[in-house]
């Protein structure tokens, strides 16, 4: 039996509930995105984290928050970080379906590029003849550039991000209220 992996603890440190939220959202408050500076926080200490570790947001109020609203605190902060993955899992899916068209695209040019190359090869010899060939080559495997690029580098950073913001939406949460 393995055992359960260690939880690295996120500890943030608030005057009242009320400035884990953000003030401006309308919504019913379990529902509230998170005020913007206390995500950045989150975020931040959760990238310095290990990513095998489970993580726990521990916050320190310096009052005592309602009894009503700190009963739904953990399900906000998962709400929260879910949808956020959510949204993350839809860039990733539109990052892929513009790589393969893009794919299709580049492929497409790259091959008409160097028929094109092979025909004027065909009916005309010297050096402009050369520099059109290859030039015609180069601009075919130009077009190739950004489905390679998004096939190599662009998904890790939206995977990594991706990953993170699923493990806040599974962290718990506890306030710890202030002591007399």
């Amino acid at each position: 039996m393995t055992p359960p992996p260690a939880s690295a603890r996120i500890e943030l440190r608030l005057r009242e509930l009320a400035q884990l939220f953000n003030s401006m959202d309308p919504s019913p408050f379990v529902d509230r995105d998170i005020d913007p500076d206390a995500e950045e926080f989150i975020l931040s200490w959760a990238r310095e984290l290990p990513a095998e570790d489970g993580l726990e947001l521990v916050i320190h109020l310096a009052t005592v928050p309602p009894v009503d609203r700190s009963a739904g605190v953990q399900g906000a902060v998962q709400r929260y970080f879910a949808s956020r993955a959510e949204i993350k899992r839809r860039e990733f899916r539109q990052l892929m379906r513009r790589g393969r068209l893009s794919l299709v695209v580049g492929l497409v040019f790259l091959v008409g590029c160097l028929l094109l190359s092979e025909l004027v090869a065909r009916f005309s010899h010297g050096a402009v003849t050369d520099i059109g060939r290859t030039s015609l080559t180069i601009g075919g495997w130009v077009a190739m550039w950004r489905p390679l690029e998004i096939y190599l580098y662009d998904w890790w950073p939206l995977r990594d991000e991706l990953r993170l913001l699923e493990r806040l939406a599974r962290m718990p949460v506890q306030l710890v209220p202030p002591t007399s």
